[in-house]
């Protein structure tokens, strides 16, 4: 049986809670496409919340 690869845009939360994590600027988005950039930004500010309440060092 084929893995199916993960889905675009849960790829892009998952690249932008990457950034967001090691403290890249939002400004390093490397998306154009509204939806991906929207996903990208999403996990950013998901993983800027998490260093900013403690949960990453």
């Amino acid at each position: 049986m084929k893995r199916q690869k993960r889905d675009r845009l849960e790829r892009a939360q998952s690249q932008g809670y990457k950034a967001g994590v090691n403290g890249r600027s939002a400004e390093t988005c490397p998306y154009q496409q509204v939806d991906a950039k929207s996903y990208w930004l999403g996990g950013w500010r998901d993983a800027k919340h998490d260093r900013d309440s403690g949960l990453i060092k």
